[in-house]
């Protein structure tokens, strides 16, 4: 199925196969787009040596949105829900209306080329699954919502509330990459919030076959979600750089909203304009967490309340961090 869908993505860019000559013109159409792939990786770890936080934060401002995800970041935000929990910003089932902006829709992480499970949004279950677990949401009464301008993800998640409302589990495969050099500290502790990612809201399930030597450094486990958690998770067709959802009532407004691997995407201005847009969709004291700091260049009203910062390696030294702010009217 894989290779099918490759094929007919370049044959709709007029790449053919019959011939030698065909099949020579696909396979330098790959490498100049690997060559530039290497390329773009190299002067983006260039430009971090010297990039300041608020640089860092708009590095892939020139790129297009890309859809793959992995762990990492809902790693993140698990450690940074339960600092919140302990500095007092979030309260026991306080949790009830949320929404991320870019779920992601992962089916091939570009880092690795890791391409056999299935399509798969994570982010909403992982980030539920926290909730649930540090006592912040009801299972039964929460509401996510998921902004995206991708048709792909909306299209994907909107299929999986359809099957839930049938009756039916949405499957995670929860794979990750142990060649990646972080420190045994931060690999530590990652693999124990992956062996519990899941329990909160579904079952183990057998994950699918990673493919030969793969499996010497891919550790993957899968999990079954509950139907009538599934259900509860809605996407929304939003770009939240110029809109957002028009909440006359003040109990519907958000709790908290998301987003991970998105904001990098823009410049100063549109990160500015997403923060006025996230703030009017805000409860009073409603948080934004996201792995980016968002640039402040119009009035929101939107205050960074805490920072979490993780440590990635030691050496070199790599931190990431989860910015935390607060909607204060």
């Amino acid at each position: 199925m894989r290779a099918w869908w490759r094929c007919a993505f370049l044959s709709e860019r007029g790449y053919g196969f019959k011939t030698p000559e065909e099949r020579a013109r696909v396979k330098q159409h790959l490498f100049d787009n690997l060559a530039h792939m290497r390329d773009e990786f190299a002067e983006f770890r260039e430009k971090l040596k010297t990039a300041d936080l608020a640089e860092q934060a708009q590095l892939y401002a020139q790129r297009g949105i890309s859809l793959d995800s992995n762990l990492w970041p809902d790693y993140a935000l698990d450690r940074s829900l339960g600092e919140l929990v302990k500095a007092g910003l979030l309260k026991p089932g306080g949790v009830r209306r949320i929404a991320i902006v870019g779920p992601g829709l992962d089916f091939v992480n570009k880092e690795f080329g890791n391409d056999f499970y299935p399509p798969q949004s994570i982010q909403p279950y992982a980030v539920i699954d926290s909730l649930v677990r540090l006592g912040l949401t009801d299972p039964k009464t929460f509401e996510l919502y998921t902004f995206d301008i991708s048709p792909s993800v909306n299209i994907h998640l909107a299929r999986a509330q359809q099957n839930a409302t049938a009756g039916k589990p949405y499957v995670v495969q929860l794979p990750w990459n142990s060649a990646v050099p972080f420190s045994p500290e931060y690999l530590a502790s990652f693999t124990t919030y992956w062996q519990a990612l899941g329990r909160q809201i579904g079952t183990p399930v057998k994950p699918v076959a990673v493919p030969g030597k793969l499996a010497d450094t891919i550790h993957i486990e899968a999990v079954s979600i509950r139907p009538e958690i599934a259900r509860h998770i809605t996407p929304v067709d939003t770009n939240i750089v110029f809109e957002h959802l028009a909440i006359a009532d003040p109990e519907e407004k958000f709790d908290l909203i998301i987003g991970t691997n998105i904001f990098i995407y823009y410049g100063a201005f549109e990160q500015s304009l997403a923060r006025v847009n996230l703030a009017a969709m805000l409860k009073p004291g409603g948080l934004v967490l996201s792995n980016d700091m968002l640039a402040d260049k119009a009035p929101a009203q939107l205050e960074e309340a805490h920072r979490t910062t993780i440590e990635v390696r030691a050496d070199p030294q790599i931190v990431e961090h989860i910015y935390c702010y607060q909607y204060r009217p």
